[in-house]
C-alpha cells in the first residue's frame, strides 16, 4: 500500500475514482480512505493519519504480526518512530529501514 497525504479527502477519492478508474475499498469520516488500484492499493489520508510528515509518501507493509515484525527491523538495522499500537481499524507502528526510510507496518484488526 501506498500511503498519500492529502487536505482534501473528497477531492482525492475523486481524483484518483474518476480519473485514475480505482475503486474505493473504505473510507473513514474526513481523515482516510483506501482505493484498489488492481496490483496496488492507495491510502489517502488527512495529517490526522499520516505517519511521518505531510506530503510525504509512505509506504504500507501488511504484517501478520506487527509487533515481531517491528522487533525484526530493529533486528535488521532500522528503528521504530512510533512503537506498535491499535487503530480503530488495525494494528500498526511506524518504522524505518536501515537507510532512513519510513514505512509503516499494519495488519487489519478484523479480516
Amino acid at each position: 500500500m501506498v500511503i498519500l497525504s492529502t487536505n482534501d479527502l473528497d477531492r482525492s477519492i475523486a481524483f484518483y475514482v474518476e480519473f485514475m478508474g480505482m475503486r474505493l475499498k473504505f473510507r473513514d469520516g474526513d481523515h482516510f480512505a483506501a482505493l484498489d488500484g488492481g496490483t496496488i492499493a492507495i491510502a489517502l489520508v488527512t495529517a490526522a493519519d499520516q505517519p511521518i510528515l505531510p506530503q510525504q509518501v509512505v509506504v504500507g507493509i501488511r504484517a501478520d504480526d506487527v509487533d515481531s515484525a517491528a522487533k525484526a527491523v530493529v533486528a535488521a538495522g532500522g528503528g521504530v518512530l512510533k512503537a506498535p499500537y491499535n487503530d480503530q481499524h488495525e494494528r500498526r507502528a511506524v518504522v524505518y529501514d536501515n537507510c532512513g526510510n519510513g514505512f509503516v507496518l499494519y495488519s487489519p484488526l478484523v479480516d
